[in-house]
């Protein structure tokens, strides 16, 4: 569904006090690191949404992704209408994502499924 929130990453300085933090404030069940090399956690905050707790040395770093089908025209429409998107990058097996910002200076990220980008 277009414009549905799909996912959100919370920056964290100390992973593992943010991974504290929203554990024991909502009781999100948060996921070891993807790998020794990237300190990506994973969690649910219900069926569909979802989001990671990922280091970041700037504070306030929160991200949100909505979704939508067909990635160009949303990139395409946030430029028509004041506010800026970036070139699409592509995260393998999954799908393509843009940030953009709206026309307050807010961030945002696009997101489209598609296991076949790369």
């Amino acid at each position: 569904m277009a414009g549905k929130l799909v996912h959100v990453e919370i920056g964290a300085e100390d992973a593992d006090r943010a991974q504290g933090f929203w554990s024991g404030v909502f009781g999100w069940e948060v996921g070891p690191p993807m790998s020794p090399e990237m300190d990506y956690r994973m969690f649910r905050t219900g069926e569909d949404q979802g989001g990671a707790i990922f280091p970041s040395d700037e504070r306030g770093n929160l991200r949100v992704y909505f979704d939508t089908d067909d990635i160009d025209a949303t990139r395409a429409k946030v430029q028509e209408l004041g506010g800026q998107a970036e070139d699409k990058m592509p995260v393998p097996g999954y799908g393509w994502f843009a940030a953009c910002r709206d026309t307050e200076g807010n961030a945002f990220s696009l997101w489209q499924s598609d296991e076949s980008a790369g």
